[in-house]
């Protein structure tokens, strides 16, 4: 019995962080999984997913979604395409911490892709950390922004094939690495090799970071 069997039941899904989704199994891919919630589509990559269960109480406010989802026109699911196939879509992303990201995907590199946000403006996100990816259907502008307000969205920034060498570019800047939670993640990017990144913070210090496990990073 495949797990492809659930496919348009009403699901469990538990993911890293004992977090816990609920909805109908729209499609499943060898990288990724598509979850509708009665309102909105929940994209998954399969990395992060401990248990997938038929729902032992069934939610009767789960209906079948009246928009395609991201995956549509494509042969075989992918984390890619579903990546790019959101870009210019308004959307909630989780990598760490207590809060997700909003924003707009502005292009896919080869383990890390470009977010812009309102707020943080341009980020790197490790494709490896990438928890869930949640697509808005806003009829309004994001925050409520007016358009004059709205921040221009970048979309031919220059960037380099993978988060290592793209992160080499950024040495002699202050970068905030996983979005500044940890205060030993913000600094002065010294220098980047064979997978170690090292920052100077605050107070002097020199620390090491390594790469594999940084999440997300950008310029204050």
């Amino acid at each position: 019995m495949s797990v492809t069997t659930l496919c348009g039941k009403q699901v469990d899904v538990v993911i890293s962080g004992n977090v816990f989704f609920q909805g109908i199994l729209i499609e499943i891919g060898k990288e990724i999984l598509v979850l509708f919630d009665g309102q909105k589509f929940v994209y998954i990559p399969l990395l992060h997913v401990h248990r997938i269960n038929l729902s032992p109480i069934i939610n009767d406010d789960f209906s079948d979604p009246s928009e395609p989802s991201l995956a549509k026109d494509t042969e075989s699911i992918s984390y890619r395409t579903i990546l790019t196939n959101a870009k210019g879509h308004f959307t909630e992303i989780y990598v760490t911490g207590n809060i997700s990201l909003h924003g707009y995907i502005i292009t896919v590199r080869s383990d890390y892709f470009a977010f812009y946000s309102p707020v943080y403006k341009t980020m790197l996100i490790s494709l490896q950390h990438l928890k869930w990816l949640i697509p808005y259907n806003l009829k309004t502008p994001p925050y409520n922004l007016s358009s004059e307000k709205l921040p221009a969205i970048p979309s031919n920034i220059p960037l380099l094939r993978s988060l290592e060498e793209q992160l080499k570019k950024w040495e002699g800047e202050l970068v905030v690495f996983d979005i500044g939670e940890d205060p030993m993640k913000i600094g002065l990017v010294k220098k980047v090799s064979d997978t170690i990144i090292e920052l100077v913070i605050a107070s002097g210090e020199t620390v090491y970071l390594k790469l594999s496990h940084i999440k997300s990073a950008h310029l204050p």
